[in-house]
């Protein structure tokens, strides 16, 4: 009777295991993916407002959204704006000042510096590179990598009467790996922004 019993157990063990080798494959978590970018077609056009002292060339698909930061019932300058890339996701938050007795260059100059080391606590790393493009326009450029809300920054003057600050910020979480490809098609762009950048 008990050698009945464990042929039986035996019996039921092997047909359970061999039933549970079908032929579904097993289940694994799929990888983390991110969505696809659609880069719209690259075409440039002038930006030049008798508002502003300055002109320079920008990308076709980017569009310009006046600053509405109100400071003693008006906006801080008329030269304050955006410059919105919805495609992507990204704007680029410009601001001029008149270079004055009370923002003289020196503090305008230490003002870009000290935003730009704001995101030394999160940054991996941060290159500075000096501008002086064939206008006579200087300025320096920074590239913050790692989780930084804002991975490029730059200013623009000539030293005497105008000051010109940007910085790049994506409308999303920060997340350097997602964001870099959009970040380097954008360089291109920026690039283009501060080579073609005059003073009137």
């Amino acid at each position: 009777m008990m050698y009945n019993l464990t042929r039986l157990i035996i019996l039921l063990l092997t047909v359970m295991m061999i039933s549970s080798c079908g032929e579904e494959p097993v289940r694994i978590p799929k990888s983390r993916m991110f969505p696809r970018v659609f880069y719209p077609a690259r075409d440039y056009v002038n930006f030049d407002t008798s508002l502003c002292n300055f002109q320079f060339r920008l990308p076709n698909y980017a569009k310009i959204i006046q600053d509405t930061f109100v400071f003693e019932g008006k906006p801080v300058h008329p030269c304050w704006f955006d410059i919105s890339v919805k495609e992507l996701n990204a704007s680029l938050y410009c601001s001029y000042y008149p270079v004055s007795k009370s923002k003289n260059l020196s503090s305008l100059i230490n003002d870009a510096f000290t935003i730009a080391g704001k995101h030394n606590i999160k940054a991996n790393y941060r290159k500075e590179t000096v501008i002086n493009n064939k206008y006579g326009v200087k300025g320096i450029k920074f590239e913050i990598e790692g989780p930084v809300a804002s991975p490029l920054q730059f200013y623009l003057t000539d030293d005497k009467n105008h000051f010109f600050r940007a910085s790049l910020y994506f409308n999303s979480k920060v997340n350097p790996d997602s964001t870099a490809p959009i970040l380097n098609f954008l360089k291109s762009d920026i690039d283009s922004l501060i080579a073609t950048f005059k003073w009137k």
